[in-house]
């Protein structure tokens, strides 16, 4: 099989689909490998290693959409990169489509096999999303504190406090992967934690392990009204698989905060759990509304590209040799959970949640593959 990877376009992306290392597997198993230009500098990596892994390169991004069975990225492709999609040819990146009826559309049009990290299931969680969650998690709370100084907006607050200053209280709303990353973090710092969720077992779960270094509650609307009220910094971490974020903050609840406090929204790829998000980016990644600081970059884990594309291509790789190994039918046939991952085929909407959100008539991925059985 062919294997393509272009470079990211995003603003602010500096990641790469496939690392040197991950080529060289690649390479190691037949596949012909086609690299653009400069695709690799984000993390360091020059088009020579890439040719020295057994890569070629591309003049340009057309060339990997033209000439590639497989491409292999990082963000959900651009307006630009949708229309050089092809019918039949396999898309491996993430996707988030359920808050982008745009992108949604034009995948359907373009008739591609387009498989999402963030919906391949695995070990009872999401393993491909799992890495971007950590990293985001954790950078939520850096973000969040260079938000609070009065220089960028906010109120003043350093997190840790000092001796004799309280520290900064941080409201972590989900405590799933990203909401424990963000609460470690915030705890390490020796801010004042509270994690909400709504899983009695969670709850438990990050109990045990955080102790007396955060606190935990169950998350009701009174539950999540005081604590927003309370919270200098406010993170929020929900995730329904596939599916748009739910709306828990609302703009009535932003007059109870404090002017200058902090809303970083990591949900936000998925249409935001905020009710006053909007997507921003690297180059301008706040703004205010109701003289509440907002932090809602897309793509966050693109500015630690290098940590972020290493991590990323750990899990990805597997999936993306036994796509090519095999083919995407049979590879999609033999794992169920990869299957899970297959949200556009042949212009029809594969996976539920997107489908559901989006109004589109659903097909099963079970009646275009089947699946052996487990």
């Amino acid at each position: 099989m062919r294997v393509g990877t272009p470079k990211e376009v995003k603003n602010h992306e500096y990641r790469v689909g496939l690392t040197p290392e991950s080529v060289r597997e690649l390479s190691a198993h037949g596949h012909d490998m086609l690299v653009e230009t400069g695709a690799g500098l984000g993390i360091g990596a020059e088009d020579a290693e890439y040719v020295d892994a057994g890569a070629t390169i591309a003049a340009k991004a057309s060339e990997i959409f033209e000439k590639c069975d497989m491409v292999v990225k990082v963000k959900e492709p651009q307006p630009a990169e949708r229309a050089m999609l092809r019918e039949g040819q396999i898309l491996f990146t993430y996707l988030h489509l359920a808050p982008d009826p745009e992108q949604t559309a034009d995948l359907v049009k373009s008739k591609a096999i387009c498989i999402a990290y963030e919906t391949v299931t695995g070990s009872g969680g999401l393993p491909l999303l799992k890495p971007m969650s950590q990293v985001a998690g954790r950078m939520s709370i850096q973000a969040g504190a260079t938000a609070l100084e009065k220089a960028h907006g906010g109120r003043g607050i350093l997190l840790g406090g000092v001796p004799g200053v309280s520290p900064g209280k941080v409201t972590v709303i989900g405590g799933g992967v990203v909401g424990f990353n963000a609460a470690q973090m915030a705890a390490g710092l020796g801010a004042d934690v509270t994690i909400l969720d709504r899983n009695p077992e969670v709850l438990e779960t990050l109990g045990n392990y955080f102790e007396a270094r955060a606190k935990t509650r169950f998350s009701n609307k009174a539950n999540l009204a005081e604590c927003v009220a309370e919270a200098d910094l406010v993170i929020g971490a929900v995730l329904i698989p596939g599916a748009e974020a739910p709306k828990l903050v609302t703009r009535d609840m932003l007059s109870t905060m404090r002017p200058g406090s902090v809303l970083a929204d990591v949900a936000i790829d998925q249409g935001g759990c905020f009710e006053t998000s909007k997507a921003t980016t690297h180059q301008d990644p706040t703004y205010v509304v109701d003289d509440v600081v907002h932090y809602c970059v897309a793509n966050m884990p693109g500015a630690v590209s290098r940590t972020s594309t290493y991590a990323l291509n750990n899990v990805t790789l597997p999936h993306a040799l036994a796509i090519a190994n095999k083919g995407w039918e049979a590879a999609l046939r033999d794992d169920i959970h990869l299957a899970e991952g297959l949200n556009v085929w042949n212009g029809h909407v594969t996976y539920r949640a997107v489908a559901e959100d989006l109004g589109y008539d659903y097909m099963p991925v079970s009646e275009i593959v089947g699946h052996k059985p487990e």
